[in-house]
């Protein structure tokens, strides 16, 4: 389990929504989101406030993280767990930023209509993308691959006109991996 998991149980058990506990912790709804799906990693002082705001002890958070595993899954049973925000998609990431060096990966939750952006800042980048549920169009400037559920494609980043659009009629759960 990681942080972001730890997080997310904590408030779904709560039964508190990401903008509850964004405001009592001041940070923004769409950080706290990164947070929990391990985008971002808070830095000390806003561990603490999210912390607070769930009321769990920053402690006992810790004492659990230092039973660190090498592997990471995010089963079938978590799909459910996952709060997409207002953007369409939400990303759950395996590892937190810090633990990542040569490869990304993450499970990819995108609504119908909705889009994820081209990574920032990749050059040279190679990209995987397995749709594991529903469909989805990826884009790079006039190519463009329609995946159903089971396909998968292997890419060069394009950080220009390159984009991941579902356009089913259902919510898409997406394998992504990429290097850094």
């Amino acid at each position: 389990m990681n942080l972001g998991t730890l997080l997310r149980r904590q408030r779904k058990a709560k039964g508190l929504t990401l903008r509850n506990v964004a405001e009592k912790a001041g940070v923004s709804e769409g950080f706290l989101s990164q947070v929990e799906n391990s985008v971002k990693s808070p830095s000390l002082e806003s561990l603490m406030n999210i912390c607070a705001a769930l009321e769990i002890n920053p402690g006992e958070v810790m004492t659990q993280l230092s039973n660190h595993r090498p592997q990471v899954v995010i089963s079938r049973g978590e799909w459910g767990e996952v709060d997409v925000p207002h953007t369409g998609f939400a990303t759950r990431r395996f590892r937190a930023p810090e633990e990542r060096t040569l490869i990304d990966g993450a499970v990819l939750f995108i609504e119908p209509g909705a889009s994820i952006p081209v990574r920032k800042n990749i050059k040279n980048g190679q990209e995987i993308l397995c749709v594991l549920k529903g469909s989805l169009e990826l884009v790079q400037g006039e190519d463009r691959v329609s995946l159903g559920q089971g396909d998968a494609v292997h890419f060069f980043t394009q950080t220009q006109g390159q984009r991941v659009t579902n356009q089913g009629r259902e919510p898409a759960v997406v394998l992504w991996v990429g290097t850094l």
